[in-house]
């Protein structure tokens, strides 16, 4: 079979984006399909915008590895095209001693994964920092800032694009089937006209959906298939000049990093996100959780405002793990999990994925192009 196209990537996120890039850089042909009219609408534009150092994550993991790879990576990326960023650091503050296990856990943890430029500040140093700041003590990670993520994806287009790559918009992906030699993928448009096109090479980089497609891939086992879950998190704005200049985390929760305060390009503060487990992905922030998101900041800046808190918008984590379950790392499925050549699956790609997009990019192109097929290219 000769393919219409040699790669399709599904999905125009930051992390399909990355992907499009590696790979048309690396020669390949490459065709990314997206059901919406822009890219990046859903996970890629609803976090915190946050560049992590590499703190949180289990030694060895896809997570520990992708993040701190790719967090060096996307600092010499930005600053290379100049995109928007700033290594604002950020405290990640315990309220009272009987939260420093925590602290010393995120430390040791930090140290493992190849983060040794963290430092610790008593009480009476971070709040002379930070004077809004109330905390018995704070852990420091100076690697740890924002981007903004809407330009970061938009260079990441630029540069597939100038190798080549193209961009379908407005086009849902409904199906596909494993044939010789590649697969043939089922696609609709926005007038409802159905079209197959071919390729050798399929990568399913569709964030929240991805299970769904995958389930809906003829040939492809669905035992290699992880369970899909969704936890939101809401996320609030602070009106008025930002309080802090530095990224304030507490410690964290079992779902996620606790409600911490960003800051965006702008300067502005936000809060969040929560964590409420939900059946299928809307995005609704429900102003009466303000009080909830009040009392927990409270803990770390006491002379909060509620009445300064204004919702502000909501992102859903692509989870593999159910609610109350130990964490799951990335999940990307290769040809030898499942047993279909040419297929990448990404799965419970949530935080730190836009930190790590250039890195998880690498790794699936090293999947689909061995190193030494790229030296006889």
């Amino acid at each position: 079979m000769t393919p219409d196209i040699e790669t399709i990537i599904i999905g125009a996120g930051v992390i399909g984006l990355a992907c499009a890039r590696a790979l048309s850089s690396a020669g390949r042909e490459v065709m990314i399909i997206e059901r919406h009219d822009a890219i990046g609408t859903e996970t890629s534009s609803r976090n915190s915008e946050v560049i992590h150092a590499g703190l949180y994550y289990p030694q060895g993991s896809l997570k520990a590895r992708f993040c701190v790879q790719g967090r060096k990576a996307l600092y010499a990326y930005c600053a290379e095209r100049g995109i928007a960023h700033k290594r604002t650091g950020k405290l990640i503050v315990a309220s009272d001693e009987t939260q420093m296990a925590k602290l010393r856990d995120i430390e040791t943890a930090a140290r493992r994964n190849g983060v040794d430029d963290l430092a610790w500040l008593d009480g009476a140093t971070a709040m002379a920092r930070e004077p809004a700041l109330r905390c018995f003590a704070a852990l420091e990670s100076p690697s740890t800032g924002i981007i903004d993520s809407h330009a970061l994806m938009v260079s990441l287009l630029g540069d597939a694009e100038n190798n080549g790559a193209s961009l379908a918009l407005h086009t849902d992906v409904i199906g596909a089937t494993a044939i010789p030699g590649g697969f043939a993928v089922e696609t609709r448009d926005a007038r409802g006209e159905a079209m197959t096109v071919t390729c050798a090479e399929l990568v399913l980089a569709t964030g929240l959906h991805g299970q769904t497609l995958a389930h809906h891939i003829t040939g492809l086992d669905p035992r290699a298939i992880p369970p899909q879950h969704y936890a939101k998190g809401s996320y609030f704005t602070l009106s008025g000049k930002s309080p802090f200049s530095t990224l304030i985390y507490p410690a964290p929760e079992q779902a996620g990093l606790g409600i911490h305060l960003t800051l965006d390009m702008g300067g502005q503060a936000r809060f969040g996100p929560d964590v409420t487990w939900i059946d299928q992905p809307e995005y609704s922030v429900d102003p009466a959780r303000r009080s909830a998101f009040a009392e927990a900041i409270r803990r770390y800046y006491p002379d909060l405002d509620e009445t300064a808190l204004q919702p502000g918008y909501a992102g859903i984590r692509p989870k593999i793990q159910a609610r109350g379950e130990e964490a799951r790392d990335f999940m990307i499925s290769a040809p030898a999990d499942h047993g279909l050549s040419g297929l990448i699956a990404l799965y419970g790609i949530e935080s730190p994925g836009l930190t790590s997009c250039l890195a998880i990019a690498d790794h699936v192109k090293n999947l689909l192009i061995p190193q030494q097929a790229r030296a006889t290219a």
